[in-house]
């Protein structure tokens, strides 16, 4: 079975730059395609970005050109990350990993704050 554990939130200033990291465990034979979100205060949650298995990449409007998302798969260990430079207050959220392997996995969550 797929586990997703995330690493890397905290507390920034705006226009800092964090490295959120979501190790997956178990089958990750299975992850057709991984991506992050994020839900803020009284929001819904919202797709950030997406990277297939062949490395597509695809990018929210919201975070173009500031964000990047990479995979890393190394014998038996898939990492994903997302690179987040010049951050702004609006994106203050909990971060979640994803994976679409059979079934869509979750991660627990990890917090980003940025302080304006």
């Amino acid at each position: 079975q797929l586990q997703l554990v995330e690493s890397g939130g905290g507390l920034v200033q705006a226009g800092g730059s964090l490295r959120l990291s979501c190790a997956a465990s178990g089958s990750i034979f299975s992850i057709a395609a991984m991506a992050w979100y994020r839900q803020a205060p009284g929001k819904q949650r919202e797709l950030v970005t997406t990277v297939a298995r062949g490395g597509t990449t695809n990018y929210a409007d919201s975070v173009k050109g500031r964000f990047t998302i990479s995979r890393d798969n190394a014998g038996n260990t898939v990492t994903l990350y997302l690179q987040m430079n010049s951050l702004k207050p609006e994106d203050t959220a909990v971060y979640y990993c994803n994976a679409l392997a059979g079934r869509v996995v979750w991660g627990q969550g990890t917090l980003v704050t940025v302080s304006s």
